[in-house]
């Protein structure tokens, strides 16, 4: 399923795939999750994606061929390709343990193709085994919203009570591992949406309600996951001193302009940028740890653009995932 112009449709397409390079690994595509970075893409907000492109970062599928000089996997093997998709190895940034920030990173179903496909590439250094215990449609969301979900965690420090703006694909997967840590989450959804906070407590959420709510207690930490800017103030207001504001999508709307005095008392904003394959490693162990389970919405690769809106209207509890056929 392509896409040749931001704001289009998909188009269903038959493309050729050049064999594997130099380290690479083609992969037979069992499942991709619809994350919203791709909705970002899609709609045009992100800028200069590659066109025409394939979308999809969350992908799992089978090795079905070794390009030259490939030897971590073998055919067969399972495996899941997550956002980042190469980096250079050289910047300030990847000799520091950030390659998440590299000048000239590239991105999976951004910059490079994704896996709203039957077949992909991928540069092996940057694709995990699978994890255990999941099939290929439950694995493909813990690729971005449970990778994001839990670097936004740990940006987010070791606060007792945390609040969570925007219930979807990651915040249902982060309860999980907050819950699994002995922390607390508030859960904050759309004004009236009595599924979505009935969801959030379903996952151990101890207490769900609107965004235009305040929570029955001064939070440590928020993490927003709707793309809402005006969502920052609000959450500032709901922290205690020292509290940390966490943005944890690639694109946000505007954040509106607040009083010095709900940022005062040392409370942070900050953002997370993309991920480390040493935050895969990570989240996958404790995944495991905690059972962590996901809650999906399959569709056939040629509904992809049903999928993309059911997304962006917020209409799914948890994650979709599209199963090539």
């Amino acid at each position: 399923m392509v896409l040749r112009r931001s704001k289009s449709p998909l188009e269903e397409t038959l493309v050729d795939l050049a064999p594997p390079g130099t380290g690479e690994v083609r992969v037979r595509v069992e499942a991709c999750g619809v994350c919203r970075t791709d909705l970002h893409v899609i709609d045009g907000e992100l800028p200069d994606p590659k066109l025409p492109l394939i979308p999809g970062h969350e992908i799992v599928g089978t090795v079905a061929d070794l390009g030259p000089g490939s030897s971590r996997f073998r055919r067969g093997d399972r495996i899941g390709i997550p956002w980042l998709g190469w980096t250079c190895g050289e910047c300030a940034y990847c000799r520091t343990g950030r390659e998440n920030l590299c000048d000239r990173g590239r991105f999976v179903g951004y910059t490079l193709d994704g896996g709203y496909a039957q077949e992909t590439t991928i540069d092996e250094r940057y694709a995990y085994s699978a994890p255990s215990g999941y099939g290929s449609v439950e694995t493909a969301p813990l690729l971005c919203a449970g990778l994001i979900g839990f670097r936004s965690l740990r940006m987010a420090g070791t606060g007792t009570r945390l609040g969570f703006y925007g219930f979807g694909a990651a915040a249902h997967i982060a309860v999980q591992v907050a819950r699994f840590r002995g922390q607390e989450v508030y859960a904050f959804t759309r004004p009236g949406d009595t599924k979505g906070q009935e969801f959030a407590r379903g996952l151990g959420a101890t207490w769900a309600g609107g965004s235009d709510e305040a929570p029955p207690v001064p939070l440590d930490a928020a993490l927003i996951f709707a793309p809402v800017g005006p969502l920052v103030p609000a959450a500032l207001r709901a922290t205690t001193k020292g509290g940390i504001v966490v943005c944890a999508g690639i694109h946000m709307s505007d954040i509106p302009s607040f009083p010095y005095e709900i940022l005062w008392e040392e409370r942070t904003v900050r953002s997370v940028a993309n991920m480390t394959r040493k935050d895969g490693e990570e989240f996958f162990d404790i995944a495991a740890k905690a059972r962590i389970r996901t809650v999906t919405t399959a569709f056939p690769l040629a509904r992809a653009n049903e999928a993309v809106a059911a997304v962006r209207e917020g209409s799914l509890e948890g994650a979709a995932v599209l199963v090539p056929e």
